[in-house]
């Protein structure tokens, strides 16, 4: 007696299902064993609200505080660190994009930088308001 392909499909896919089903896999990593956890995101908004925070004896200031504790540091207050002015301690700046042009000096030369936030980041002097 020959039977039909349709039915020897359906009876080699009921094998097949029955097969897999009793494999399974058990995993015992012990009562200890935790899932590993997943990562942080390390993505920070724009938002300037600055923060002095401090890694070890080095202080720095920074836009906000996500951003100090990606770099690994640590908050501890609000605003920027004494001494500091609108830029952190490794020269970055945290200054608008606005164009409101200024000269600065340095050294006996003059600058015109876009503002007035971006020649003092630059450790430039402002002497007047306009390009120089």
């Amino acid at each position: 007696m020959k039977l039909p392909a349709a039915m020897l499909s359906g009876f080699a896919a009921l094998v097949l299902s029955g097969l897999l089903a009793a494999c399974t896999v058990v995993v015992d990593d012990g009562p200890d064993y935790r899932p590993p956890r997943p990562e942080r995101s390390h993505a920070c908004t724009a938002h300037y609200v600055p923060v002095c925070a401090r890694r070890g004896r080095d202080r720095q200031s920074f836009a906000n505080s996500c951003m100090a504790e990606r770099a690994g540091y640590r908050v501890v207050r609000q605003g920027l660190c004494r001494g500091e002015f609108e830029n952190g301690g490794d020269g970055q700046a945290f200054c608008t994009r606005e164009y409101a042009p200024v000269c600065a000096s340095r050294r006996g030369e003059t600058r015109t930088f876009p503002n007035a936030c971006e020649a003092r980041a630059a450790r430039w002097r402002v002497v007047a308001n306009g390009p120089c």
